[in-house]
């Protein structure tokens, strides 16, 4: 893990991003979309709660369950196992991607982290081929280790986004990039949907279980794949402390952490921000992790219909997400923003008075969602870079990663407690509205340009 790097002093400016390497840093949305929306989005909700429902005893393709299996001895219901694995997932992620960050910052190979985590994630993606029968636990192992290894790569990924462009550029190239992410996630899902509906049979759920599993390893293996064109293309931009560094990179990056951690305070609008973004994207992602499970468990729609739905959103996300960052320049990215939580207070609405058995009503808030969804991370991912001290991306992006893609941890924890008081997914659903509407409390009183001057950085021309 040592390595040394002899110190050098250059004061020159750092070369421009080519567009070259701006499009290996799209790419990796594409690679890594692949995990979001097949196995995160999809398939994983549904296969593993299936699973926990045989290792409870439930009869495969039972309409209700209410058994119990018993993790590391706790009486866990087994519709509630993977909203609990979702939010041990992020608690341990706490300790985890800030760390990562910190690395990161201090490493002169970024390229080298990205790709082992990214490796690391989709590795543990393929072995999902080895979870059948009632081996939740082995399915609940692999989906932390995949989910932790996901969320680490985001990390070292986001932290390049500031050297690819100025502050007025940033907002469009998130966006591009998300915008390509769904693209990609949603044509690995139409070529699933393909599988699905060719190979599916309505008298054999143990087939439809096995498509399951075969979809979400193609999505391991996308993961890898494309992962290969930003490890490529991309450049390595050390920054001055780490061409500075000499010694073992692990030690000096949790040296470096506890540095930010008591110098953070420094940047209390910074800190601002990022509580706010935390609270409504952990809304934003338990409506995406759990959607397929609202949708077989409580609305009771086949799988081909959540594919489809699914598919929907992500194709519309496309458009959606370079449409409210063609707004964001006109309005600024934070005001866009603040539009976009408004309009996730009403599919949550849309979504508790959806009727059962309904197909078409759900793909119209899927249309909903795909709209808003992708402008709403987007921007939010370019309006935090605008809050970083230079230098220190990698660490800020390691805490905004607790609540980014497929990873939340509060919303997750507060639907399986209500579903396991309750037995409503519905009444489940009703909790996340908080999120929203605190998050956009919370947004609404962060004074932005200030925020950005504050950390030592230029504010765009528009906010």
């Amino acid at each position: 893990m040592a390595e040394t790097v002899t110190p050098t002093v250059d004061d020159t400016p750092p070369p421009a991003s080519t567009r070259r390497e701006r499009r290996g840093w799209y790419i990796y949305d594409w690679a890594n979309s692949a995990f979001q929306t097949t196995v995160i989005t999809v398939f994983l909700g549904p296969f593993i709660t299936t699973v926990a429902e045989l290792a409870a005893g439930c009869e495969l393709g039972a309409d209700t369950c209410d058994g119990y299996v018993y993790p590391l001895g706790i009486r866990v219901a087994a519709g509630s196992y993977y909203p609990y694995l979702i939010s041990l997932s992020v608690f341990l992620t706490v300790f985890v991607l800030p760390v990562i960050g910190a690395i990161a910052d201090r490493s002169a190979h970024k390229k080298r982290l990205l790709g082992g985590a990214a490796f690391t994630g989709a590795g543990a993606t393929v072995a999902m081929i080895f979870v059948t029968g009632d081996r939740y636990l082995l399915g609940g192992a692999l989906f932390l280790v995949a989910n932790i290894s996901f969320g680490a790569a985001l990390v070292v990924y986001n932290s390049f986004l500031p050297q690819l462009g100025g502050p007025d550029e940033r907002d469009g190239i998130s966006s591009r990039g998300w915008a390509l992410g769904y693209l990609g996630g949603g044509l690995l899902l139409a070529f699933n949907l393909v599988a699905v509906t060719l190979f599916s049979e309505d008298d054999n759920p143990q087939r439809t279980l096995d498509l399951a599993r075969w979809s979400i390893v193609s999505a391991g293996v996308w993961w890898a794949v494309f992962t290969l064109v930003p490890l490529r293309w991309l450049r390595e931009r050390p920054s001055a402390a780490a061409l500075a560094r000499q010694g073992n990179v692990l030690t000096d990056g949790f040296r470096q952490l506890g540095r930010t951690l008591r110098e953070i305070k420094a940047y209390p609008l910074t800190l601002f921000f990022l509580l706010a973004f935390l609270v409504y994207n952990d809304g934003i992602q338990t409506v995406i992790t759990l959607a397929s499970q609202y949708g077989t468990e409580e609305l009771r729609l086949d799988q081909s219909t959540l594919i489809i739905t699914i598919l929907l959103v992500q194709f519309l996300a496309f458009g959606g997400a370079l449409s409210l960052g063609a707004l964001a320049k006109r309005i600024g990215a934070w005001k866009t923003v603040l539009l976009s939580l408004v309009l996730w207070t009403g599919v949550i609405i849309g979504a508790f008075r959806l009727p059962a058995e309904a197909p078409v009503p759900f793909m119209v808030l899927g249309a909903a969602i795909g709209l808003v969804l992708g402008g709403s991370q987007a921007l939010s991912r370019s309006l935090f870079s605008q809050l970083i001290p230079a230098g220190k991306e990698g660490e800020y992006y390691g805490f905004y990663e607790i609540s980014d893609k497929g990873t939340s941890w509060l919303g997750p924890l507060a639907f399986g407690l209500v579903f396991q008081l309750t037995a409503s997914y519905r009444v489940g659903l009703v909790s996340l509205l908080i999120f929203f509407v605190v998050g956009f409390l919370l947004l609404a009183a962060v004074p932005i340009r200030r925020a950005i001057v504050a950390a030592g950085n230029t504010p765009p021309r528009v906010l």
